[in-house]
């Protein structure tokens, strides 16, 4: 059976295909469109899905839309009745969106020059949260765990919490729209000053810097009930309007203010662009990640012990809050947790093809999803061919000799673009698509800030550590693959790798494994066997924009940033090798 699964017209548009049980591609749109969180039809992610699976478009059985517009239906009609005034553009929004939705056979038919009628009784809508928990649970090796999603809103629902068992996932509870954790942070991230779609994790890399002395007043705005669910004051936001994201012409998803007078009066008007950040504003980004994690673990607590499990696959946009993610083992009872790589909206195409092969057809699980190397790859031929198009002087080295020239180059302090095998799919860097820095500078996040990334000070970057060495150096020992927890470092290893430690000891970790990522653990090996640490500071490969996806974004990078090095595969380009004058 070949299913592709979709997130489209929803902000992470992606796609992802599985070929009899087994995942062969997922993949954003924003890697191809070059605009953060594109959210239209992911007509480049379908057609790179459906090639890379060596299939015609009458072969795939299902496409699987992450989607329901009539989910929750009754409750969405009663909502608006009780706002039928400040709802109108809303619902003029969203109907508009449910019915783009709805003509998705109409999309496939015209990306593939198919008549619509090929796509006949293939089209399949799932509920939002429901992709969410089983992208987490049927990706896992678990044959029994509690799951959980935590997001802004999809489907109407906020929270949704389910037990999966084998082949089933058994909603027990659901939290409804506008009660909602994501809601919660966004509003308080707008009012910290970063109104854009997605900046929620800028205040979790702020908080740190603060103390949470705020948490009392937050309580009164987000408040634990005693069944292990959370409601939110709703004088504290605006009517009717909270939690609900537009998308432009230009598929650009943005989210209105969604704080009230009310919220301003008690903790200050908003932080206008450009003005500075002060202790406050440090102080309410701790108090509001404080009382998240409270929330979360809340939650958590309460339907570990009512199950009993002690296996946790979490999902959802809030579940890409990597502080409190680190904190569960610690936090809670549950023994083992799984979190997707693309736990974001990106990895709703996945859980939605996830979902139907094996809630609605049964079929057989599948090893879990360890790897987040599903995009796009390109051969050492096509990187030759690029480079030779613009002119660029370039080496061809073997890969042993690759280790030694980028670990060199680490060591004098130079910054390397490094483009490996497939992209990840997900908001992070793995190894694949990231740029690389000597964790052991103190200078390394000036470097790179006056070099390439250009962002707030306060923002932190991360290690890869060699998975063999991770109680070496964390307090906790546990998988993390997708880079989606943080840990506390072992005060004696602090001051070894200062440009990954983070104001408060903590570090948003990578384990690399070498059965999964065998070329990033070698670099990072050849740079211990120098160095002594086995760790290489990692970011994303990208300059304020979505991570570069192939050979023309990576050495557009390169060119306008001043990276010492880029890796491309076998290829090695240094600065001495640009010869800017034939570039087009």
């Amino acid at each position: 059976m070949n299913i592709v699964g979709i997130n489209a017209f929803h902000a992470d548009a992606s796609a992802a295909i599985f070929v009899n049980g087994k995942l062969i591609a997922a993949i954003e749109e924003e890697r191809f469109t070059r605009v953060k969180h594109w959210s239209g039809f992911p007509a480049q992610s379908i057609q790179f899905c459906v090639e890379e699976a060596g299939l015609s478009i009458e072969e795939i059985d299902f496409f699987v839309i992450g989607r329901d517009p009539y989910a929750k239906f009754l409750k969405k009609i009663l909502y608006v009745a009780k706002n039928p005034l400040v709802n109108i553009p809303a619902i003029k929004d969203r109907l508009f969106n449910a019915k783009k939705t709805t003509s998705i056979d109409e999309e496939l038919a015209l990306l593939f020059n198919k008549s619509i009628t090929t796509f006949n009784n293939k089209i399949i809508n799932i509920e939002h949260h429901k992709c969410h928990l089983a992208s987490a649970f049927f990706a896992s090796d678990f044959e029994k765990a509690l799951c959980v999603s935590i997001d802004g809103s999809g489907d109407f629902s906020t929270t949704m919490i389910a037990i999966g068992n084998k082949n089933d996932l058994e909603i027990i509870e659901s939290v409804d729209f506008p009660h909602s954790i994501g809601l919660f942070y966004t509003a308080f991230t707008q009012l910290l000053g970063f109104p854009n779609y997605g900046d929620e994790y800028k205040v979790m890399g702020m908080a740190p810097y603060g103390s949470p002395l705020y948490v009392n007043d937050l309580k009164k705005v987000l408040r634990c009930k005693q069944n292990g669910l959370f409601e939110l004051d709703l004088q504290f936001f605006r009517k009717g309007t909270a939690g609900l994201v537009s998308y432009s012409e230009n598929n650009i998803p943005t989210i209105q203010p969604l704080y009230s007078k009310k919220l301003e009066k008690i903790f200050g008007t908003a932080r206008k662009a450009g003005e500075p950040i002060t202790s406050f504003h440090n102080d309410l980004a701790a108090s509001v990640q404080k009382i998240t994690e409270e929330t979360i673990l809340h939650i958590l607590n309460f339907y570990q012990k009512k199950t009993g499990l002690t296996n946790l696959c979490l999902a959802g946009g809030v579940a890409q809050n990597s502080v409190v993610n680190g904190k569960i083992s610690s936090h809670t009872n549950f023994k083992q947790v799984y979190i997707p790589s693309a736990g974001s909206d990106a990895g709703i195409s996945f859980g939605a093809a996830l979902y139907l092969q094996h809630q609605i057809k049964k079929m057989p699980r599948q090893k879990a999803i360890l790897s987040a190397y599903t995009g796009s790859k390109f051969s050492n031929e096509q990187i030759i061919s690029i480079l030779n198009e613009k002119g660029i002087g370039f080496i061809q080295l073997s890969f042993n000799e690759i280790y030694d020239h980028v670990t060199n180059c680490l060591i004098d302090g130079g910054v390397v673009g490094w483009m490996n095998g497939r992209s990840e799919f997900g908001p992070r860097a793995l190894g694949a698509r990231s740029i690389l820095a000597d964790p052991r500078r103190t200078d390394a996040k000036e470097i790179l800030n006056a070099k390439i990334k250009r962002r707030e000070s306060f923002r932190p970057f991360a290690p890869s550590i060699l998975k063999e060495y991770v109680s070496e150096y964390f307090e906790l020992e546990e998988p993390v693959p997708f880079m989606e927890k943080v840990f506390v470092i072992k005060a004696e290893k602090r001051s070894l790798i200062p440009a990954v430690t983070h104001i408060d000891g903590t570090g948003r970790l990578q384990s690399v494994d070498a059965t999964v990522s065998t070329h990033y653990h070698q670099l990072i090996k050849t740079f211990y066997n120098k160095t002594g640490i086995p760790i290489l500071l990692n970011t994303s490969f990208n300059e304020n924009e979505p991570i570069v996806n192939n050979p023309h974004h990576a050495i557009d990078c390169f060119i306008r940033t001043n990276m010492d090095m880029l890796v491309m595969e076998n290829i090695l380009v240094t600065r001495k090798n640009l010869s800017l004058s034939k570039i087009s």
